[in-house]
């Protein structure tokens, strides 16, 4: 990498994370040519180069990966990109926007999701078709508050969901939750959640079954939502919602209510 590429990649570096567009930075840290530096966008061709053109398709590859997830981390490689040798060291960092959450629904748990959602980090929409109970003024942590239907919100935004993304629905009226979960599944959001009792719930998974949604299909939905720890007020169960996201998202296994039987709410 010459003198004048190097100003230029740190410029676009700055002006990505200004304006919040993705982007993954990859240098070698150790081995190869030292220094080297790899700006990675999606849908843009890679900027500079890690002195060779091989390591260069790989990391490509491999940087996406890790932006789609919103990781960073130390690569090993061959000197021409081979896995499992450890020849050059790469370390790739992800800028990431914040992960969105979508929660459909004005109602009481939303106010407190929106809170706690927040607080983890995430960019909130709050999204509800009665404009009398969508407004700022009770969902002032949200950084969005959409007044439509939440399949046509959907159509607008469902392409830019990933994996780190969730989606949560929080009423129980069938003109409302059942296209939103629909719409939710057509999407590659990481976490879709749906607020019922178990009656509930097994009246929407009727009303889905019968709409096509497919019995695999389902099983993304986690209904009720929340992990089983005996939440009562909005607030315990935003923490319960918010800790089966997490739960899920880092692999470990947690209680959820979709899995347990009995009370969601014990006495």
């Amino acid at each position: 990498m010459t003198d004048q590429e190097q100003p230029s990649l740190f410029a676009v570096v700055r002006d990505a994370i200004r304006s919040e567009d993705p982007l993954a930075l990859a240098t070698v840290v150790e081995g190869g040519v030292a220094g080297g530096k790899l700006v990675i966008r999606p849908d843009h061709e890679p900027l500079g180069s890690l002195g060779n053109e091989d390591l260069d398709r790989v990391v490509v590859r491999d940087a996406l990966g890790e932006l789609a997830s919103g990781t960073s981390g130390i690569r090993h490689y061959g000197p021409n990109g081979e896995a499992r040798q450890e020849d050059v060291s790469i370390f790739i960092e992800s800028f990431a926007p914040p992960p969105q959450m979508l929660i459909f629904g004005a109602v009481d748990f939303t106010a407190a999701l929106s809170r706690v959602a927040k607080v983890l980090g995430y960019r909130v929409t709050v999204c509800d078709a009665r404009p009398v109970f969508a407004t700022n003024q009770r969902f002032p942590h949200a950084d969005e508050v959409v007044v439509d239907w939440p399949n046509r919100l959907l159509e607008r935004v469902g392409a830019d969901l990933g994996p780190r993304d969730a989606i949560c629905v929080l009423t129980h009226d069938p003109k409302f939750d059942v296209p939103a979960v629909i719409s939710a599944l057509e999407t590659n959001a990481g976490y879709l959640g749906a607020m019922g009792s178990r009656r509930t719930t097994d009246d929407r998974n009727k009303r889905l079954l019968d709409e096509g949604v497919t019995a695999a299909e389902l099983e993304r939905v986690m209904a009720p939502i929340g992990l089983d720890l005996g939440a009562r007020t909005p607030e315990e169960t935003a923490i319960s919602i918010v800790g089966e996201i997490i739960a899920l998202r880092s692999g470990r296994l947690a209680p959820s209510l979709r899995d347990s039987e009995g009370d969601i709410h014990r006495q």
